[in-house]
């Protein structure tokens, strides 16, 4: 079934193959009941199948761990982590204890992050999402 079929969930930058495995390298999963690792969302919801995101210099700037199920790490887009629904840019990285992907923003607004010495450029393709 192709996308004309279907109705856009979000935009994002989906992590290549190549990205994941090096950044699940440096970024040991702190819950592997669930393993997500999958992609920066920057805008949910309202979207169209035109709106593809345009950020060119995508970098894991930090890490955040609630400590009871969910791991996650924060991303920059050309240098900005706040997205312009007030959001932060991440990747929810790994979950446990009911915590659903959605739930990162809610830890990270609650937490905020840990940021690390060394930048990680992420390799990305920018997509819609449908379902």
């Amino acid at each position: 079934m192709g996308s004309k079929n279907k109705r856009p969930l979000y935009s994002a930058y989906v992590l290549t193959d190549e990205s994941r495995k090096k950044l699940l390298s440096l970024f040991p999963v702190a819950y592997p009941a669930r393993v997500v690792a999958h992609h920066v969302t920057v805008q949910f919801g309202n979207v169209s199948a035109d709106d593809i995101p345009t950020g060119k210099d995508i970098k894991v700037v930090g890490t955040v761990d609630s400590g009871d199920g969910l791991q996650a790490l924060v991303v920059s887009v050309d240098g900005e982590v706040d997205r312009q629904d007030g959001s932060v840019y991440h990747i929810t990285w790994s979950l446990d204890n009911g915590y659903k992907p959605v739930d990162s923003n809610k830890i990270i607004k609650k937490l905020g992050y840990e940021e690390i010495d060394h930048k990680v450029i992420v390799d990305f393709e920018p997509k819609v999402v449908f379902v």
